[in-house]
């Protein structure tokens, strides 16, 4: 079939699997992106690792594709269970004790000086160009 349709052999695998799971519904994409718990990861990957195929643990538990099993064993295997569990959504929080050390006056003192004497090279070059005479 993937010959006859002209398109590389792995994702018609992956569809004939999933019509084996869901028949036709397979073709039917589902509305909305379902979450599992860490609890019914974890389960899934400990019947997996006992032997149960993943095709047969994806048609059991109403699962979009057998794929999603092995991408949970996958993760399980290298990051261990707590790789299964929800990660939070957006950006990580600052480092608290990067941000909760009080700086020292010192410091303070160090970075104005700094930001002021860039400050005041910017300023000098801006004057010099303006002085220059237009070519």
């Amino acid at each position: 079939m993937a010959r006859l349709l002209g398109v590389a052999l792995w994702p018609v695998k992956l569809l004939y699997r999933r019509w084996q799971i869901w028949g036709r519904g397979a073709l039917v994409s589902r509305p909305t992106k379902r979450s599992y718990s860490f609890e019914f990861k974890l389960a899934v990957v400990e019947r997996f690792v006992a032997g149960e195929p993943a095709t047969e643990l994806a048609a059991e538990l109403e699962l979009s594709s057998p794929q999603l099993v092995q991408t949970w064993v996958r993760t399980y295997r290298r990051e261990g269970a707590g790789g299964l569990r929800p990660k939070p959504k957006g950006r990580r929080p600052r480092d608290p004790d990067a941000a909760a050390g009080p700086e020292s006056e010192l410091e303070q003192l160090r970075r104005e000086n700094e930001r002021l004497r860039a400050e005041n090279a910017y300023l000098g070059k801006l004057r010099a160009l303006r002085e220059q005479p237009r070519q």
